[in-house]
Formats: C-alpha cells, structure tokens, sequence
C-alpha cells in the first residue's frame, strides 16, 4: 500500500459512524520532515516548526510556553503522551501528532469533528505502522 493511501484511506476517510465527518487535512512525514503522504489542504510545514515538534517528542513541555506552529498558526498544546503524541488546539479545530518509529502522523481538524475523533483516527493509523515496524 503506497504512503497515499493511508493517508486517502485511514485518515482522509469518514469518521466511524458519521458519514460525511472528516479531518479537514492530514498528513504522514519522516522523522526528517520529508513529506511521505498529504492531502490536498495540508498546511506547508516550515522547517523551524518541524525542529520544534521533534524537539517536544525527546523533551516533553518544550513547545508548552510557546504554542505549536503549523505553518505559521499558533495552537496551544493541550496534552499529550511523552515521546509519542502531541495535541493542540486553536479555535474550533486542532491538532494531533503522533510519532512512530520512522514517521509521524499529523491529523487536523474543525468543528464539527471533535478532538477525541481526531485522536482516535490519527492514533488509530499510528499504531498500526509502530506495530508494522515502521
């Protein structure tokens, strides 16, 4: 299966149970910040905020005081697992990163799809490459 269609299939996809409901964007890059996957609205990474989110995934509060970048919008770090999920909000929408051994999944989203649907398919995607090595 190509980095595309995970992204088009399991994150891109209707929410379980809620046809229609989606993640307004998504994406899965390297470590490195190397694009693998995205869909069509997912915001263009600068390479200081790609430094940021990998320095907060080896040292967890980093980004706390000064908010999570993406492409230039702030959002505020809300929670989080060390070393392996960040999450923010801005708004009405938000954020979830998670980190596998060699990408990580980014999943972004609006009203009316809620941060907990948000986790659970980007989550979801992520465990599954940890579990397949990658």
């Amino acid at each position: 299966m190509s980095w595309q269609t995970y992204v088009d299939e399991h994150l891109m996809c209707d929410i379980e149970g809620h046809a229609g409901l989606r993640l307004s964007s998504a994406a899965i890059m390297g470590h490195d910040g190397s694009i693998w996957a995205q869909s069509s609205a997912f915001p263009a990474l600068k390479p200081d905020e790609i430094t940021g989110i990998q320095t907060d995934f080896n040292e967890p509060g980093h980004l706390a005081p000064t908010g999570l970048f993406i492409a230039g919008t702030k959002y505020m770090v809300i929670q989080g697992e060390p070393n392996a999920v960040i999450r923010g909000k801005k708004g009405s929408g938000g954020i979830t990163i998670k980190k596998t051994g060699q990408a990580m999944v980014f999943g972004l989203y609006e009203e009316p799809v809620t941060p907990g649907q948000c986790n659970m398919v980007v989550e979801r995607l992520a465990d599954y490459l940890i579990d397949q090595g990658l």
